[in-house]
């Protein structure tokens, strides 16, 4: 494993969709495994050898790599294991150069891309303005711009995802920036921050941790246009192996991709009538979130509800 373990309480999510019903916490001793880990994946999900700690209520594994269909519950001796996600996590190969790195793309979708850079340059009058940021005195700045684009975001009125705007939040900014391992990138439309991109970097992979942008600015793919801009600044500092899109399956993540692997969070939970009672209902809600979002797209209608629920039009 890339980390020791974490002792912290984990708010395990009961959602519908992208509404949070409800999210009660465990105390558990938690890691992820990184893109620098250098594990084989896993075949069978057996259960940590490492002792509780006092008051911890199990393991999780985040980005645990797995092959094969893994079973979603199984109690396992002492536990309960619960694959509570699968995913492909997605990731950038950075060890290339830029113009390496575009090739992948097909001719549409540079041209594409281009297009929307255009349109973009257009509207600011023929110049695109942005900024990098990764020195100490530079963070409190950034932070103050990405805090305005944040918190008008669906990410943050939804899905409580926006960037964290908390004291902790700033002091661990600050320490990475001292450590030169942060990149921040704010897109503007004059002096107006439009999008933000916050990447902590850690042994040579920079995390995409927030990316959000003003939805006024949402039929200018400013998001996307910020993300182009941020990879080809990375690539030329020759720094960094991978830009790690970590955990969830976006279209925007598949996009920019260059590369995948298949990974899930694992629950290791005490076997007793709680646990049994949260994984069950976890179960039963994403059961029920499922078919709920089958039927709108049987109908067409998912995107449009999407839409609505994110920007209210």
């Amino acid at each position: 494993m890339s980390q020791a373990w974490q002792y912290q309480k984990v708010p395990v999510k009961l959602q519908l969709g992208d509404t949070a019903l409800l999210a009660p916490e465990l105390w558990l001793q938690v890691r992820e495994v990184g893109l620098d880990d250098d594990d084989l994946p896993v075949s069978e999900l057996i259960p940590p050898a490492d002792p509780l700690q006092l008051g911890s209520q199990g393991f999780l594994i985040r980005s645990l790599r797995i092959t094969g269909k893994q079973p979603v519950f199984e109690k396992r001796g002492d536990y309960l294991c619960y694959v509570s996600s699968r995913y492909m996590r997605y990731y950038i190969d950075m060890r290339t150069s830029f113009s390496e790195y575009t090739a992948k793309f097909s001719s549409k979708t540079r041209s594409t891309l281009n297009r929307k850079i255009r349109k973009y340059k257009d509207y600011c009058g023929g110049e695109i303005s942005w900024k990098v940021y990764k020195d100490v005195g530079e963070m409190s700045e950034f932070f103050r711009l990405a805090r305005a684009v944040s918190e008008i975001t669906y990410q943050e009125k939804l899905l409580d995802a926006g960037l964290p705007d908390s004291e902790n939040f700033c002091l661990e900014m600050e320490q990475l920036a001292r450590q030169g391992r942060v990149r921040g990138f704010i897109l503007f439309h004059a002096s107006r921050p439009v999008s933000y991109l916050y990447c902590p970097v850690t042994n040579g992979v920079v995390i995409y941790a927030f990316l959000g942008y003003d939805p006024s600015y949402m039929n200018f793919s400013v998001g996307t246009i910020l993300q182009w801009i941020a990879l080809e600044h990375l690539f030329g500092e020759k720094l960094f192996r991978f830009f790690d899109f970590t955990e969830g399956q976006s279209d925007h993540k598949k996009l920019f991709a260059t590369d995948n692997i298949q990974c899930a969070n694992v629950f290791f939970l005490c076997s007793n009538l709680r646990n049994m009672f949260l994984v069950h209902t976890q179960r039963t809600i994403n059961k029920l979130s499922k078919v709920t979002g089958d039927m709108l797209d049987q109908y067409g209608i998912k995107p449009a509800v999407r839409r609505l629920m994110r920007f209210g039009k």
